[in-house]
């Protein structure tokens, strides 16, 4: 409805500015006043036979740029972009922007709406080096660093991600330590993939600087001192992670098993286990108990352990769990019946997410640090009550 009324209007305009262009010129008596523009006639032909691009061309050609019009163009470029018709307000915003009489504020609003077109199209490159420019000019804005943040997280550009952000945070007094962090990790990622684990440790120490809440981190970090044969410092890495983020704890429990095992402590484990569950009363951490009690006492025993925890704390992994720890004592007739139910409890497994963004709601299996649905970073987290395994 609001591009249908702009269309109507825009001929309204253009033909109104050419009436105002007439009145400071000389009458011509040969041609008389009420001679029609044929650009003008031109655009209405245009727009009669149902060609709107021609029309919106012509137009904007006529209108005249100035205090009273620029608005116009504007709203009309920023109307095409979001109803995904780029070309066309890409087309308006180069057009705004060839006109020598636009001041130098409104100019730097149409470059800025350009870039925005750009972005749209896919056409980065071009969107990097305007808005790049924008950022260092005398009138940029601190909306032309956050344009340049996006853009340097899709084509993956840590280091100049880091630049920006900090950048923005100088000029808007807005933290954002914790997605620097997250840019950190990323390169961490990156040269620990190329063989780099002591450069990885490097950024890894600049994303706790920056953010000493950062669990991905903590993670990174263990993941890279057990790897190098280092489990006292893997160790600590992975405990960390109750204090940064106690939702996380599942998942440094993997590592923390590992780091037990290889420094021969699994009676600390054991200890350490029974305090978090006192602590979190966590589903991911009977489980671990229960592998060790079997260990210690066997099936019965660890089967007593968790029946006991789903009395009072129903779950979803729990019965799975139990299931499997009473297949190995029964008979085959009621193995049949075990693993029917066993098999309930995988497909009801199977299809529920496991991880859950707390901003948009996004959910999943896997642990994504920055959201696929709403892009910000630290909002997916995983899943907890009854289907949750945390």
């Amino acid at each position: 409805m609001v591009l249908e009324t702009l269309l109507l209007l825009l001929p309204v305009a253009a033909f109104s500015g050419w009436l105002v262009g007439r009145r400071g010129q000389p009458v011509n008596k040969e041609r008389g006043c009420s001679e029609i523009p044929a650009d003008y006639l031109k655009g209405m032909n245009y727009l009669l036979n149902e060609q709107p691009d021609k029309a919106i061309d012509t137009f904007i050609q006529m209108l005249d740029v100035d205090s009273n019009t620029v608005e116009t163009h504007l709203a009309l470029g920023g109307l095409f972009r979001r109803r995904g018709e780029v070309d066309r307000a890409i087309r308006i915003h180069q057009n705004l922007i060839a006109r020598p009489t636009l001041k130098k504020h409104e100019r730097t609003q149409a470059l800025f709406e350009l870039g925005q077109d750009y972005m749209r199209a896919g056409l980065l490159d071009r969107a990097e080096t305007l808005l790049s420019e924008l950022a260092d000019s005398e009138q940029g804005h601190y909306s032309a660093l956050k344009l340049l943040l996006d853009i340097y997280q899709q084509e993956k550009e840590w280091q100049r991600a880091v630049q920006v952000a900090k950048k923005y945070e100088a000029r808007t007094g807005e933290n954002l330590s914790a997605s620097i962090a997250q840019f950190y990790c990323e390169l961490a990622e990156q040269v620990r993939t190329d063989g780099e684990p002591l450069r990885a440790l490097k950024f890894l120490r600049k994303a706790l600087s920056e953010d000493r809440q950062c669990v991905r981190a903590s993670l990174l970090e263990a993941e890279i001192e057990i790897t190098a044969g280092d489990a006292k410092s893997a160790l600590r890495a992975a405990q960390r992670v109750e204090q940064q983020d106690a939702a996380f704890i599942s998942e440094s429990l993997p590592l923390i098993r590992r780091c037990y095992q290889a420094l021969r402590r699994i009676d600390d484990f054991n200890r350490y286990l029974q305090r978090l569950l006192k602590d979190h009363n966590s589903i991911s951490v009977v489980l671990e108990l229960a592998v060790l009690i079997r260990e210690a006492q066997g099936d019965e025993a660890a089967e007593e352990f968790v029946t006991d925890f789903l009395r009072h704390t129903p779950s979803v992994f729990g019965i799975e769990r139990l299931i499997e720890l009473n297949l190995e004592r029964v008979n085959d007739e009621v193995k049949d019946k075990l693993l029917v139910l066993k098999q309930v409890t995988t497909d009801v497994l199977k299809n529920k997410p496991i991880y859950q963004c707390q901003h948009c709601g996004f959910n999943g299996r896997t642990l994504h640090w920055q959201c696929p649905g709403c892009k910000c970073w630290n909002t997916v987290k995983p899943v907890q009550g009854q289907e949750g395994k945390k």
